[in-house]
Order: C-alpha cells, then sequence, then structure tokens
C-alpha cells in the first residue's frame, strides 16, 4: 500500500470531487496524508476555469516537477477540469506529469494510481455526461461546515464559459441519495451545510421533466436534526421562483444569504454572454427578494470587459451596482476561453477590462463599507472558525458570509470558545473591512 497525498484547486465543487477521491484511495487500502512530502504519488485536481486558474494548477504542477526531481515524491497524477481541457498537451509539455484523468473518470482513481505505482502510464477520460457515482467523502472544511454537491454539470451554455464542454450537460443527483450523505455528515458534527453546484437552482428538472425540486431539497434538509445554518450557493436568477423565496423566508435554518451570479446588467451585453432575463428583470427580482426575506445579504459575480461592452454598458452597470447595493460581489475581467463562442468575438482589450474590473471593486469597497458601518450595535449570532494567533482573537463568520469568500468577524474575548459553537457578540468596530465585537450573553 502507498502513501497519497492530494492538491485540490478551484471551486467547493472540485474540492468535494477531491474528497471522494480521498475516500476511494483510502478505502483502497492506501494512505492519504496531509503532507505531499514523501507521498508515493501526488493528486493534483485542478481547475480550468479561467487564465488565473490555469496558471495556478500549472504553477502547481512545476512544483511538485521540482519535488519529483528532488526525490520527495514519487509519481504526479493530474485530474479535474484542466486535464478535460488539455489532455494530451499536458503529457507532451510537462513531461514530468505520469497521467491523467479527466472530470468523467474520477471513479478510476484507484486504478490510476496502482497503474502509476507499476510505472504504468494513465491516459483515461470517461464521459463526463455520466450519472454521478455516490461514493464517500474525506472531508478536507473543518469538522463544523461542509459542502453538498447537488448536481455536476451545466446546460446554461452562457457564451464566455468553458464549464459545459469540460463537466458536461446537468445532472441532478437522485434527493434520497443527497439527503442520505446529508444526514451523515450532520452525524459527524457538520453545523453549517453549504449546497452547492453549477447552477443549485436548476436542480431536479432533469429528473421530473421540467419541475424544479430545490424547494422541496432544502425543506427535506431542514429537517435534519444537527444542521444549525443551511447555505445555497450558485442560484441562477431567471431560476427563482415564488416557491423558493418562500422557503427561504420561511426555513429559520436557511440563512438569508443568496449567492445569484448575474454577471451583467445591460440588456445588449446579458444577450451577447447568452444569459437569459434582463436589467428590468433583474431590477424587480432584487425588489422582491428583500421584500419577502428581510435582511438578505445577496452576493454576486460581474465580468467586465466583455466584446461589445462600451462605456455606455459599463457606466450602466455601475450605476446599477450603486442602485441595488449588493453586499457581496466579486468583479472578473473578461477571459477569451478558447472553444467558447466569446473567445470568437473580437478581441477584447484586456487591460481595460482589467481596470474596469478594479473600478467594480471601488464602488463596492465603499458599499461593503457603508453595510459594516450599520452593524455598529447590533447584537448578531456567529459561528466560531478559529483562533489567530497572530492577532490573539477568535475569529467567527455571520450568516453574511460564506467560508473562504467573504468576511470574518473578530471577537475580543477572553474566555475560550470552541471551534464550531455559535455565539452571540454585540457588533463594536471595523477591522480591515472585517467586523469586530465582544461577546454578550445568550
Amino acid at each position: 500500500m502507498a502513501n497519497i497525498g492530494f492538491i485540490s484547486l478551484g471551486c467547493a465543487k472540485n474540492q468535494v470531487d477531491c474528497e471522494r477521491m480521498m475516500y476511494r484511495v483510502q478505502e483502497a487500502g492506501h494512505t492519504v496524508q496531509a503532507d505531499v512530502v514523501g507521498s508515493d504519488v501526488v493528486i493534483i485536481n485542478t481547475c480550468g476555469f479561467i487564465d488565473s486558474a490555469k496558471s495556478e494548477a500549472i504553477d502547481f504542477i512545476l512544483q511538485m516537477a521540482q519535488l519529483k526531481q528532488q526525490g520527495l515524491i514519487g509519481k504526479i497524477l493530474v485530474t479535474g477540469c484542466l486535464s478535460q481541457r488539455y489532455q494530451q498537451q499536458i503529457l507532451d509539455e510537462l513531461p514530468e506529469v505520469d497521467g491523467v484523468l479527466g472530470t468523467g473518470s474520477y471513479t478510476e482513481v484507484v486504478s490510476a494510481v496502482d497503474a502509476l505505482l507499476n510505472d504504468e502510464s494513465v491516459f483515461d477520460f470517461g464521459s463526463i455526461d455520466a450519472p454521478e457515482v455516490e461514493t464517500g467523502r474525506i472531508l478536507t472544511t473543518p469538522e463544523h461546515y461542509a459542502y453538498i454537491k447537488i448536481a455536476e454539470g451545466c446546460d446554461n451554455r452562457c457564451s464566455y464559459c468553458i464549464i459545459p464542454y469540460l463537466r458536461g450537460k446537468f445532472r441532478s443527483r437522485p434527493m434520497d441519495d443527497v439527503l442520505y450523505e446529508a444526514r451523515l455528515l450532520a452525524a459527524n458534527g457538520v453545523k453549517e451545510l453549504i449546497v452547492v453546484a453549477q447552477d443549485t437552482s436548476r436542480y431536479g428538472t432533469d429528473l421530473t421533466g421540467g419541475k424544479r425540486l430545490l424547494p422541496e431539497l432544502l425543506r427535506q434538509l431542514c429537517s435534519i436534526d444537527g444542521f444549525r445554518w443551511i447555505r445555497v450557493h450558485y442560484v441562477y436568477p431567471d431560476e427563482i421562483d415564488d416557491e423558493f423565496i418562500d422557503v427561504m423566508a420561511s426555513e429559520p435554518k436557511i440563512v438569508k444569504y443568496l449567492d445569484i451570479p448575474i454577471q451583467h446588467c445591460n440588456n445588449k451585453i446579458l444577450k451577447l454572454m447568452n444569459r437569459r432575463g434582463d436589467g428590468t428583470y433583474l431590477r424587480q427580482l432584487f425588489e422582491k427578494l428583500r421584500a419577502r426575506i428581510p435582511g438578505l445579504v445577496l452576493r454576486t459575480s460581474v465580468i467586465t470587459g466583455l466584446p461589445g461592452e462600451g462605456e455606455e454598458e459599463f457606466t450602466e452597470l455601475c450605476e446599477f451596482l450603486k442602485e441595488q447595493r449588493l453586499e457581496r460581489v466579486g468583479a472578473f475581467p473578461f477571459s477569451p476561453e478558447e472553444g467558447t463562442p466569446a473567445a470568437e468575438m473580437e478581441f477584447p482589450d484586456s487591460e481595460i477590462a482589467q481596470q474596469r474590473a478594479h473600478m467594480v471593486e471601488s464602488i463596492q469597497s465603499r458599499i461593503m463599507d457603508d453595510y459594516n458601518a450599520a452593524m455598529i450595535g447590533k447584537v448578531m449570532q456567529v459561528l466560531v472558525d478559529g483562533y489567530d494567533e497572530e492577532y490573539e482573537q477568535f475569529f467567527a463568520r455571520t450568516y453574511g458570509d460564506s467560508p473562504e469568500i467573504d468576511g470574518r468577524a473578530w471577537i475580543a474575548s477572553e474566555e475560550a470558545l470552541s471551534e464550531g459553537e455559535f455565539v452571540r457578540i454585540c457588533i463594536d468596530g471595523i477591522v480591515d473591512g472585517d467586523l469586530s465585537g465582544y461577546l454578550v450573553e445568550e
């Protein structure tokens, strides 16, 4: 039996895939170790979504290549979106890599490891449209929160996005399988469950002939003992209906936080992006959501610099953000992804796209400052994530903060707090854009 090291890059959905591979490898009798040094095989589960993610993946491959040259690790296996996208190129241009698995071949990780240990080559690319195969996971998140992936693939075919070509058509996991996994997570101490997919709002439509099952799934998840918070990511705006809003508003376990990627608000740019809906629809949707779900924190992502976005279209986006005052916004300069329709458009000015992304970030920074200032004096329930030795303070998250992507709430407390504990704090300050506060009695 061998020692296997893992490196997981990219989104939470990729992280779940890596956790499943870790489980399969361990179930086969191998040892999954935290440090890659000393591994007989290092598995790098990559992202290949945009240029920055590709560069990060290649950097990690090159780092592992150096360790391999020094005799500190054995074989290198590359999995995930980068390998699916660049298949033979990875082996041709990165000779240090010993094998590649596509996104349709995660289930073959054990046989791939065995082949590499026998000095055999690995080049396996199964169907990216195949149904999900259920298996266990080794959690790599802290024990008190976990992601649960409810579907794979995407049917939206946004003009700028490579994901459908790497992950296949949209496939929902059967609800019984999702609930079984959720119950296991709750039994193992998970307090916050984060629901993810490429498009969570479409969950179940492929199983039912069109009926959305996300509201029912959320109700069932809320009935599971152990969970205190349930958070929903990646809800597409055109799929949000009254039933979903009712569940969000009425279920106390569902945190009043929604990640709704809009990408833009200008009608022409949305059409070029092959997005459904328009700016008027988005304004009406956000108005309805805020009216029906008091205290709702909204996160979105926007793309700047898509070919066709002139000063007028960008100005409309900026005014939209100032008007809507969404609490969390990520801005990404357009990246022409080979194989997508948008990459065939007139070559964009990457410098202008980057400048516009910075301008959006500047607008959002002021909105965030106002949001944080409005929290001063409020008492909020927070989930303790850990203790920072440098700052000598505990750090936590409010319901409006998703792990890894949003902010923290710092807690000045002489009382020892436990990771995964819910406490109440009074917000009394802002530190580098994060909230700070002190403990109050329950």
